[in-house]
């Protein structure tokens, strides 16, 4: 009998959670094409794989857009400024707006955007942690244009699920700098 009893206790499954999984996400091969919108003066390159929108919430003006990346539900928001001797109030106002994302960061790095053989400057701004944009931008010709760009995915903010994509769109955020004119 005692035989029995531990034969029966031996043969029970013990059943444990499995860990917390995330979806594949497969990246699409990066090929690029020239977007020149209508009316704006500036134009530059995005992937195939994204789409250009105008902005049309009630406080877009001009040239404001959204490139979206219907794969990933995600996009970046542009706005456009025209320079009127107030370039340092922009640059601030984008630097405050990057800042208020320190209650969720757990770092910000920001890196110059210099391209002087095509009037380009500016700051990149690579937010780390859960903060609800991970990546922002501002490009000026320090004259007459300025641009401010933030990287928004329709989906609470977690890093280390989102962290594949956003180093994805990083490279493409990278190669729209790289890219835009000025007309």
């Amino acid at each position: 009998m005692l035989f029995t009893v531990a034969f029966l206790s031996s043969c029970r499954q013990s059943t444990t959670p499995k860990p917390r999984g995330y979806f594949r996400i497969e990246l699409p091969e990066k090929k690029y094409v020239s977007v020149s919108p209508e009316g704006c003066p500036f134009s530059f390159e995005i992937p195939e794989y994204a789409e250009v929108q105008p902005d049309v919430d009630r406080y877009a003006e001009p040239c404001w857009m959204n490139i979206v990346f219907r794969n990933f539900n995600g996009e970046i928001n542009i706005s456009y400024k025209k320079i009127a001797g107030n370039l340092s109030q922009y640059t601030n106002d984008s630097r405050s707006l990057v800042y208020k994302h320190t209650v969720r960061a757990e770092a910000i790095d920001e890196k110059r955007i210099y391209h002087p053989e095509k009037t380009i400057y500016g700051l990149m701004y690579d937010i780390g942690g859960n903060a609800a944009s991970s990546v922002q931008f501002y490009i000026t010709d320090s004259t007459n244009h300025f641009i401010r760009a933030a990287l928004y995915f329709n989906v609470p903010p977690q890093s280390d699920s989102l962290a594949p994509v956003i180093e994805f769109i990083k490279a493409d955020i990278g190669h729209l700098v790289n890219t835009w004119k000025w007309k």
